[in-house]
C-alpha cells in the first residue's frame, strides 16, 4: 500500500479525506466504503484496479475516519452524501464517474443512479439493496427487520454510541467477525479500524446515516435506472435478504448479478480475486 497517495478536498463545507492511487491521467474509478468501514476497506481492490489500468479515489464518506464529521441528522441525509460525491468528483475533474460501492457506499450509488445518472457511466453495487427498497422491507418484511434488529436500536439518542465503544469498541469488533467468513478480519485489521472508530465525533456521526434514512421519506414511484449496473452479492449475508438485491436489480434497464453462494456480507475482503475480476471486466465492458 507504500503506492496509495493522501489528500483533502472541500466539498460542501465538509473535509473529506481520500486515498488514491494510480496514474492521474488513468480512467479514474471511485470506491463508497459502508458501514462500520473507512478508505481501507477497499485493501483488496485497491491495487488490483490500478494493476489493470484505473485511477483508484477512495475516500472517507463524510463522518468517518479522517473526513468532516458535521452536527445533527440532517446532515447525513441521503441527498447531501450523494451531493458530496457529484462535489468530489468536480474536484478531480471527473464529468461521469465509475463508481464502486459496498454497504452503505452502495447506498449511496444506488441513489444516485436514481437522482444524478447523468453524472455515472457505470456502477457497482456489493451487498445493499435500493435505499427506497430496503425501507420497505423494513416496513413489511419480517426477515429483513429480523436482520436488521441493530437499525432499530440506533434511532435512539447516545446508547447505540456507548454500546458501540464500550469494552474498546468490542461490540463493533465482534460485528466484523462474527459475520464475516472466519479469517477475513485479522487482528490488525480491526486494529486500524479502531483508530477510525476513536475519531473524535465519528460514533454519531455514522451513526447519523441510519438515524437519517429512517426519517426519509422516499418518492411513490421510482425511476428506471438506465447506468449500467453490477450488483455483487455474498449470498450467507447476516444483515440482508438476497430478495432485496433481486428486486432492487429489478429496476435496471440495463443490470448484470452476481451472487456469491459461499460468501457475506464481506464478499469482497472474502472473494478479493473473484470480486476483482469481476469489477475489472465489467468497468471495461
Amino acid at each position: 500500500m507504500d503506492d496509495i497517495r493522501f489528500g483533502r478536498a472541500r466539498v460542501n463545507d465538509v473535509d473529506i479525506h481520500y486515498a488514491e492511487a494510480g496514474p492521474r491521467d488513468a480512467p479514474p474509478v471511485m470506491l463508497l466504503h459502508g458501514f462500520p468501514e473507512f478508505w481501507a476497506g477497499w485493501r483488496a481492490q485497491i491495487l488490483a484496479l490500478v494493476a489493470a489500468g484505473f485511477r483508484v479515489i477512495a475516500p472517507d464518506q463524510r463522518g468517518y475516519n479522517l473526513s468532516g464529521k458535521p452536527k445533527g441528522v440532517a446532515a447525513y441525509d441521503l441527498d447531501k452524501l450523494a451531493a458530496d460525491v457529484v462535489a468530489l468528483a468536480d474536484h478531480f475533474g471527473i464529468s461521469r464517474l465509475k463508481l464502486i460501492g459496498h454497504d452503505w457506499g452502495a447506498s449511496v450509488a444506488w441513489w444516485l443512479a436514481t437522482t444524478r445518472p447523468d453524472r455515472l457511466e457505470r456502477i457497482v453495487v456489493i451487498n445493499a439493496p435500493h435505499p427506497a427498497l430496503w425501507l420497505k422491507a423494513m416496513r413489511e418484511d419480517k426477515q429483513q427487520r429480523r436482520k436488521s434488529w441493530y437499525v432499530q436500536m440506533f434511532r435512539l439518542p447516545w446508547l447505540p454510541e456507548a454500546i458501540m465503544k464500550a469494552r474498546n469498541f468490542r461490540g463493533l469488533a465482534d460485528g466484523l467477525v462474527r459475520s464475516s467468513r472466519p479469517g477475513t478480519f485479522h487482528e490488525s485489521d480491526v486494529a486500524e479500524y479502531r483508530k477510525a472508530w476513536s475519531q473524535p465525533g465519528a460514533l454519531t456521526a455514522t451513526v447519523n446515516w441510519y438515524r437519517a434514512l429512517l426519517k426519509k421519506r422516499m418518492p411513490e414511484a421510482l425511476p428506471w435506472i438506465k447506468t449500467p449496473l453490477l450488483l455483487i452479492w455474498g449470498v450467507e449475508d447476516r444483515f440482508g435478504e438476497r430478495s432485496g438485491g433481486e428486486a432492487s436489480l429489478a429496476l435496471c434497464e440495463n443490470g448484470r448479478s452476481l451472487f456469491v453462494e459461499s460468501a457475506t456480507h464481506w464478499v469482497h475482503h472474502e472473494k478479493p480475486a473473484l470480486v476483482n475480476a469481476s469489477l475489472i471486466e465489467f468497468l471495461r465492458d
